[in-house]
């Protein structure tokens, strides 16, 4: 029986970076299967309920939700305390996941949503940008990073990407500040090498 727990991931999702990123925190080391969302591999599709990544697959479990994986490698191992301000980060993490992607979404692919308004939804999306400066100092629950912290982070960073000179140009100085020291962070990088598309009888790539 395979001990080695497997997680099907995909390199720029950022629900995948979250769990990659509590993974790498916890310090357990697992196989990591790079899937491609538009060609996925018949081993994943049969694993995954939901059919989206993350997916992790252990000897006792299948989880499918990226909280779900950032907890379960938190509670194995949490060197860096954070599930601590969890009923707190869990609010935040909620309205990111909610309105905030919802809002992110129809911002970033417009042609996706043609009955919504790209501008309109760019700016429900601020609100929880306002929401997120007013907060962080220089983190969400203060001088360390936290769960809601990491959940959150690559959302914001997809979201500042969509158009980076207008994210810089807005009264978030302190979000700004934040998603840089994220994204020159060695954890950051560690978590988004590439990996090629995983095959059937491929060799195991071990992450991180």
């Amino acid at each position: 029986m395979n001990t080695t727990p497997i997680l099907y991931s995909f390199r720029r999702c950022p629900y995948a970076i979250r769990a990659r990123l509590a993974i790498y925190s916890a310090g357990i080391e697992l196989e990591i299967r790079e899937v491609l969302l538009r060609d996925k591999a018949p081993k994943f599709l049969e694993v995954s309920k939901s059919k989206t990544v993350p997916c992790l697959q252990t000897n006792d479990a299948i989880l499918d939700e990226s909280l779900e994986i950032m907890v379960w490698a938190l509670n194995i191992s949490d060197p860096n305390n954070w599930l601590r301000e969890t009923n707190k980060s869990n609010e935040l993490i909620a309205i990111c996941d909610g309105p905030f992607k919802n809002a992110l979404d129809r911002t970033k692919y417009p042609n996706r949503y043609p009955d919504e308004n790209a501008v309109e939804n760019r700016v429900l999306a601020s609100d929880f940008l306002n929401l997120i400066e007013s907060q962080l100092d220089p983190n969400l629950f203060g001088e360390n990073l936290n769960l809601a912290d990491i959940a959150i982070l690559p959302f914001i960073r997809q979201f500042a990407h969509i158009d980076f000179n207008w994210f810089l140009s807005q009264p978030w100085p302190k979000t700004a500040q934040w998603l840089e020291t994220f994204k020159t962070s060695e954890m950051f990088n560690s978590v988004m090498k590439k990996y090629p598309k995983w095959k059937e009888d491929d060799p195991i790539t071990l992450f991180p």
